[in-house]
């Protein structure tokens, strides 16, 4: 791991939690569609995104999937830093939307670093707070909003991490909307109609400007 790199994805550390980071860190490459975390699975390392997109979901007991947030290069699993800390299992499934460069951070060195540096205590409590705001808007969108404005919402999210042209199918939406793909469909003709977008074969197409 390059130490430039490092800093420029995660400004703001001292100069030893660098250093200690790259002698600790393992870095682990990952396909897109891989599982990186699975829901009851032990959290022994937290996860820094060096490179590529990481969708983080809930799973039911029936195995449907409910899309949380994403994570990108310079961003960290906080979920994965507070269940490791609490010894407890993961509650979320996480898979690679593209393929991604992931750092591991053992956790006998997190628990350290927390103490020892004050920049990581600070940068976890700020991945956590980020991440916590981003999952308040997601349950905004699902409680006070229509499953139209949902569509909406989620799509620009997409297009914010993946640009216009979007590589998704309407069961897949369906899926990360805790919907069925036929309410999805008809949506999304509506917002054709509109000419919000388009609809190719397995792919949306954005046009929407606000």
């Amino acid at each position: 791991m390059d130490k430039n790199n490092l800093k420029t994805l995660f400004p703001n550390l001292e100069e030893g939690l660098y250093n200690e980071i790259i002698q600790h860190g393992i870095i682990k490459e990952v396909k897109a569609g891989e599982t990186l975390l699975k829901v009851g699975q032990t959290i022994r390392s937290t996860m820094l995104i060096i490179d590529g997109l990481v969708k983080l979901y809930r799973e039911d007991d029936e195995g449907k999937e409910f899309f949380i947030y994403h994570l990108d290069a310079g961003q960290a699993c906080s979920l994965s830093m507070v269940c490791a800390a609490k010894h407890e299992t993961s509650e979320v499934l996480a898979k690679a939307l593209t393929d991604a460069t992931v750092l591991a951070i053992p956790l006998e060195f997190m628990d350290q670093w927390m103490s020892k540096y004050k920049s990581w205590y600070q940068f976890v409590i700020t991945s956590y707070r980020n991440r916590f705001e981003e999952l308040l808007k997601t349950i905004d969108a699902i409680a006070f909003t229509g499953m139209d404005e949902r569509l909406e919402y989620y799509l620009k999210k997409q297009v914010e991490k993946l640009g216009n042209n979007l590589k998704i199918t309407h069961q897949e939406i369906a899926n990360d909307l805790n919907s069925s793909r036929e309410v999805v469909s008809r949506l999304l003709k509506k917002m054709e109609a509109k000419n919000w977008l388009i609809i190719h074969r397995n792919s949306i197409e954005w046009l929407k400007k606000d």
